[in-house]
Parts: C-alpha cells; sequence; structure tokens
C-alpha cells in the first residue's frame, strides 16, 4: 500500500513495498526528460520563478544537512544552461520532524518515508497542517475505503493520482483553506441560507407568560 499526500509531494510506502519500490521510482525518474516545455518529448519543465527555484534548492540542502538521503539529482540538469530547471529528486531516510516534509515544496522533489500498519498510515498522512489532496494505492478495497474515510484532506485519489472534473468539488482543508469551487459544493459559495420558522398551533406562542398569569 502507499499512500501520497501534502500535494503529493510525500509518499508513504508499506514497509514490504518500500525498498523495490523506491528502486523502481529511482530507475524511472532517471528516464523523465528535463527540457524546454516547447521540446518534443518534454515532460519537466523549469519552475515558476528564480525565488521559488532557490526555495527549493533551500528545502533538499536542509534536508540533507537534517539527515536524509538523496536518492536522485536535487541539481540543475547539465544539458539546461539557463532557465530554473531541477532534476527529479527522491530523498529517503526522512523523519516527520524534518522541514522538507512537513511544508509544501512546490518542485519536483518527492520525500519517502515506510510504515508497518495501517493505523500508521494514517497517523503520517494526518500529521500536517496541510489538506488539500491526498491519494490512496492499494489492493484492498476495503482497505482503500477506510482511508479514504479517515485521511483529512478535501480531495482523495484512490489508485490513481490527480484527475480532475468540473463536476466534483475542489478545495482543500486546514491550512489549504476553506470552501469548495466546481460541482455543486463550488455554488454554496454564492448563496445565502436563510432559516424559516413557522408556528402552526392555535394556542397562543408561549414563550413568555402573559402578564396576567405573572
Amino acid at each position: 500500500m502507499a499512500i501520497s499526500f501534502a500535494l503529493l509531494t510525500s509518499k508513504a510506502l508499506q514497509k514490504n513495498i518500500a525498498k523495490e519500490f523506491v528502486e523502481r521510482m529511482v530507475a524511472w525518474s532517471k528516464n523523465i526528460k528535463v527540457s524546454d516545455p516547447l521540446e518534443e518529448g518534454c515532460r519537466l519543465g523549469p519552475v515558476v520563478s528564480e525565488g521559488q527555484y532557490e526555495k527549493i534548492k533551500r528545502f533538499i540542502s536542509n534536508a540533507k544537512s537534517e539527515g536524509a538521503t538523496i536518492l536522485t539529482w536535487g541539481v540543475r540538469p547539465k544539458h539546461m544552461e539557463k532557465g530554473f530547471f531541477i532534476e527529479p529528486t527522491i530523498i529517503n531516510d526522512i523523519n516527520t520532524s524534518m522541514e522538507i516534509w512537513r511544508e509544501e515544496v512546490f518542485g519536483p522533489v518527492l520525500c519517502v518515508i515506510e510504515f508497518s500498519s495501517e493505523g500508521e498510515a494514517i497517523e503520517l498522512a494526518n500529521d500536517t497542517h496541510y489538506g488539500l489532496a491526498s491519494a490512496v494505492i492499494s489492493g484492498d478495497r476495503e482497505r482503500r475505503q477506510r482511508l479514504s474515510e479517515e485521511i483529512n484532506a478535501g480531495t482523495i485519489w484512490v489508485n490513481c493520482s490527480q484527475p480532475c472534473f468540473c463536476q466534483a468539488p475542489w478545495g482543500g482543508n486546514k491550512h489549504n483553506g476553506f470552501g469548495r469551487e466546481l460541482g455543486e459544493g463550488g455554488i454554496d459559495n454564492y448563496l445565502s441560507i436563510k432559516q424559516v420558522t413557522e408556528y402552526t398551533s392555535d394556542e397562543p406562542w408561549g414563550w413568555y407568560k402573559s402578564p396576567a398569569y405573572m
């Protein structure tokens, strides 16, 4: 079983599959083409600005200084001398107190941590002040249902990642906001709820006693 959360830059992996899963991710990431987005076959372009580029590099550097292991890259591609490019970065030997685990990186960085039980997985997923989206990957249907109910996020993807539909509500929990866009839930932001209470008895409304009985 695998769980992704915090804008999918953090991934929790069940211990019995973690080693092979990480090895496959590392091998797969090395085949991602980093280039000008207008170039055919590009799968990863630059980050949005120089400020964000420097911020991502600081996240990676701080993670390394805190004891994490950088499994892939974390640097500028050698063939891209200009632009704010960072190669796909996978980091393990993570603990939950590390800055890069607790904050949203907004860059091509994936942090990996292992869990042993379903309860531990749920605790990891919810131990954050963010709650925009999470993904649950499992072959056990009942487990997928339980986790979908227990994880505190505005969107849960099950055995998939990041499909978006205009018919479905979109929005986060906790520091990722409140309210929803899209779907019927998105319409609620434009509505004002009114309470109307009607008393239908022929008896006088008895909230206050008549002065004659006081």
